[in-house]
């Protein structure tokens, strides 16, 4: 019998009846009926029977559901939050089980963080020094400042930062890959484990590695860009002039393939957004909002030949040819 894990996936639709199903069963006590008409879904086919699996397994590791699908509103059948609230469920049963580790991690991440921002969200920031960070979607950092450093460690996510100057003490970026140091510098920073991508666009940064104590420093300058490990330091390029985009809210693209568009589109859309391999390859350019992100789906469709379907009340869509 195959695991769960090397099953293919299971269809946004059997999600969306499984959601149904447990919040269903969680809210109340079900009459006779229904709870025949449950036991008839749930074995009505192996997809199915697949689906509940998973929502075992997910309400068994939360000990019951998620406060915020537990509301009062939530009762109400037609009411948009409990559209959204089964949106969210169906999309913790796709991760089941295979995601789950990086999920509870990335609300630990989160929710403990000095700063943070949610998907969708940037956030601009002042530090005690005068040093401005600008953090993008899904961010979480801490700051630790003290008499012999400054130092801002990167849980997960991207930061713009322009740094303040202080002779007495160095200004520092970790993440779990390495450590940064400041050299007048403006640069960004994001988090894409295994790797740290660092992007230079004033001044200069040096880099030591978490896991290699053995490796020289490396300086990265002005309009260079690198992606290192815990252990190598990986090539230096020249930096994308579109890097910062972001901090003005758009996506910059130049005959980007589209896959990786909507690989960065996603960052900043709750759900999951899926480009159909057959159109993957598909050269995609211009600028494009993030703050509006059914706005920049709406300009691939007038502009390329694609189509975008949705399920799970838009918690899911796939991008298809047209």
């Amino acid at each position: 019998m195959l695991s769960l894990r090397k099953q293919p996936p299971l269809a946004a639709d059997v999600l969306e009846e499984a959601a149904e199903w447990l919040m269903r069963l969680s809210e109340n006590d079900l009459s006779a009926s229904e709870r025949a008409e449950w036991e008839r879904w749930k074995t009505s086919s192996p997809e199915r029977d697949r689906a509940w699996a998973r929502a075992q397994l997910l309400q068994s590791k939360l000990g019951g559901l998620p406060p915020a699908l537990a509301m009062s509103a939530l009762d109400r059948p037609s009411h948009p939050e409990r559209r959204a609230a089964l949106g969210k469920l169906a999309l913790l049963l796709a991760v089941m089980p295979v995601g789950w580790g990086s999920w509870k991690l990335a609300q630990s991440q989160q929710w403990t963080a000095d700063y943070r921002t949610h998907v969708g969200e940037r956030r601009e920031l002042v530090l005690a020094d005068g040093s401005r960070i600008t953090l993008n979607t899904d961010t979480a950092i801490d700051v630790r400042f003290d008499s012999q450093q400054r130092l801002v460690h990167l849980r997960e996510g991207e930061m713009l930062v322009q740094t303040a100057a202080d002779t007495s003490r160095p200004f520092l970026v970790s993440t779990r890959q390495g450590r940064m140091q400041a050299l007048g510098t403006r640069f960004t920073v994001r988090e894409l484990s295994p790797l740290t991508h660092l992007a230079v666009l004033e001044g200069a940064v040096k880099v030591m590695l978490a896991e290699n104590n053995q490796s020289t420093p490396l300086i990265v300058n002005a309009g260079q860009r690198m992606d290192f490990s815990a252990q190598t330091f990986g090539g230096v390029a020249a930096t994308d002039r579109n890097v910062g985009a972001w901090t003005q809210g758009m996506l910059m693209a130049d005959r980007m393939r589209l896959a990786d568009f909507v690989a960065e589109l996603a960052r900043y859309r709750r759900g999951f957004v899926r480009c159909d391999p057959a159109i993957a390859d598909l050269r995609i350019s211009g600028a494009f909002p993030i703050s509006d992100t059914q706005r920049t789906l709406n300009m691939l469709v007038q502009t390329y030949p694609v189509v975008v379907s949705g399920h799970l009340s838009g918690y899911w869509l796939t991008l298809s040819a047209a």
